[in-house]
This record gives structure tokens, sequence and C-alpha cells, in this order.
């Protein structure tokens, strides 16, 4: 470990239990993309409570911080992360009444959440199954799906279904707020624009038949399986490049003949061209590699600039 790595180990150490604050770890297992250099300094946060102190904690200190969910959208270096990177493993489902729902933020949507609001007939969050995310990043992203049936073919955001959130603001502040403080768009929200942290949040969802809910729990789980890669089989961050109103990067990039290219470890994926692979070893500069030769070939072809959806993480 550095010289630097060891004063912010030593600084963070009166503040968090020492025991529980990792050195040198790789990132590489914590992300969907099974790509990443190792953190200075790792550390779970298992309540609401221990991840408002640690991310105050590095600020106090003065240490770079990064907080992780479950790793989606997000492309971390080779060389790693400088500093500490906070794991929100923030659990907890809590019914709050006949139609809300409680989560903690390091809540995995699906299955955790999604299986156990179906699994009372309430409606709302099912739409996000087989997306991979907690609720903090679900919240960070306005988590959204496009629904594939004729009678609901919208896009459905979480935004819809949130009432409120606790956070930790970027002053230092834990407080409740309201859904309009999240000021959500497409893959938007103030969360990436300011430092808050999200500790838990509440959702107000409706009765809904069981069965219904299981049913398009099973259309969406096909559509995906149609059109996305099984991460377990072709580690990925989802969509690599951002929305293109009424034409689609995937498109742009699939008619410039850039579906099944590969380079070292990584390949445009071959049934959606927006997304790149981790087809065994790949490194980040092999997909970063990729993603500038979409971008450039798109703009030379035809015009168009593809804007990186997901996020580039410690150093590459």
């Amino acid at each position: 470990m550095s010289p630097a790595a060891t004063s912010a180990h030593q600084a963070l150490a009166r503040h968090l239990d020492p025991a529980r604050l990792e050195r040198d770890v790789p990132l590489a297992p914590f992300t969907t993309f099974r790509i990443g250099g190792p953190a200075d300094l790792l550390y779970r946060a298992r309540t609401p409570d221990e991840l408002a102190t640690a991310v105050q904690a590095a600020k106090d200190a003065g240490v770079p911080w990064f907080l992780l969910g479950h790793g989606a959208n997000i492309l971390v270096g080779d060389r790693g992360f400088r500093g500490l990177v906070v794991r929100s493993e923030v659990g907890g489902v809590e019914f709050v009444d006949g139609s809300r729902v409680r989560a903690g933020a390091g809540v995995e949507t699906y299955p955790d959440l999604i299986d156990a609001t179906v699994a009372l007939g309430l409606g709302g969050l099912h739409h996000f199954v087989g997306i991979p995310s907690t609720v903090g990043g679900a919240l960070w992203q306005n988590l959204h799906f496009l629904s594939p049936a004729p009678e609901r073919e919208r896009t459905v955001f979480i935004s819809e279904m949130l009432e409120s959130a606790e956070l930790l603001t970027e002053e230092g502040d834990r407080k409740p707020v309201g859904v309009e403080y999240f000021g959500f768009g497409y893959d938007e929200s103030v969360l990436h624009h300011r430092r808050d942290v999200v500790l838990t949040a509440t959702f107000r969802l409706h009765p809904t038949p069981v069965e219904a809910l299981r049913r398009v729990v099973r259309e969406n789980l096909e559509w995906r399986d149609d059109r996305h890669p099984d991460l377990w089989l072709y580690p990925s961050a989802g969509s690599v490049f951002r929305k293109i109103e009424g034409i689609g990067a995937g498109r742009l990039i699939d008619e410039c003949g850039l579906k099944g290219t590969l380079h070292g470890g990584a390949g445009i994926f071959h049934k959606h061209a927006n997304i790149v692979v981790n087809l065994g070893g790949a490194t980040a500069a092999d997909v970063r590699a990729l993603m500038d030769l979409a971008r450039d070939t798109v703009a030379r072809e035809t015009g168009y600039e593809l804007i990186p959806e997901i996020t580039m993480v410690g150093e590459f």
C-alpha cells in the first residue's frame, strides 16, 4: 500500500472499524463487467448509519471516495481507485402499509425487492425485472424499462413509484426528500450533479393480482433474454452509449458494421450493438478501445455523436 493509502487508512480507522477496512481489494468481482483494478480501501456499509458514517468520514479526512452498489453501468479503470470505495450493502425491506414499501439503498431491485412486492400483489416495480441494480443505483439512474407488450408499450420509470427517500446530502445533513427533489429525467437525476447519498427509499405501489404481475415478469424476462447478454456468460455493463431518440445508438453502431467486433478480451455484443461484453480477460482498455471505435465510426459515417452512458471510475 502506498504512503497515501496508509495515511488514508489511519485517518478513516478513527471513525470506522479498522477490521472492516479492507486494503488493496480488486474491484472486478464487484462489477457486472468483471473488470477493474484494486481500490486502496473498501468498506462495506450494512446499515444507513454505517453508510452515512463512512461517506462523512471520507469527506472529513479529505479521502477520495466512490459509492458502489451492484456495480452495473460502470467501468472501473485497470489501475483501480485511489481512495475509499464504500460498498452499499444497506438491506431491509419493510412494508409500511397496504401499498408502500421501504427498502435500504443496497437492496437488489431484482430479485429481492421485486420478488417481495410481487408475492404480496403490489405492482409497479415488477416492470424492472432482470435489470441489475440496487435501490440506490436505481434512483441514481432513474431505472427504466420499455415494456414490450403492445397494450402497455411505453417506457416505465422508477420515479413513477418513488414517494420519498432518506439522504445524506452533499452538505452532510441527513434528511427526507420527496420525489421532486431528484429532478428525474431519462438516465438522469440530481445525483449525477450532487454527491448526495441515498440511504433508504419508499415506494408507493398499487394492488394487482399476483398472476397478472407474474405474467408481466415472464414476458419482460423473455424479452430481455432475447436481446441482452446473460451476465454469467457475457459480463457487461448494459448499454454503453446514451439513447438517441428515434434512432438508437445500437442501430447506428450496427449499421456501421461493428456488431461482433473484437478487441482483446472484449467484443461488441452480437445481439445488441450498444452493449460491449467481456469475453474473458477483458480489460478496461479493451472496452474503451471498442467505445472509441464505435464513437469515431458513427460520427464519421452518420454525423451522430455517441455519448457514453456508463460511468468511468478510477484510473485508466
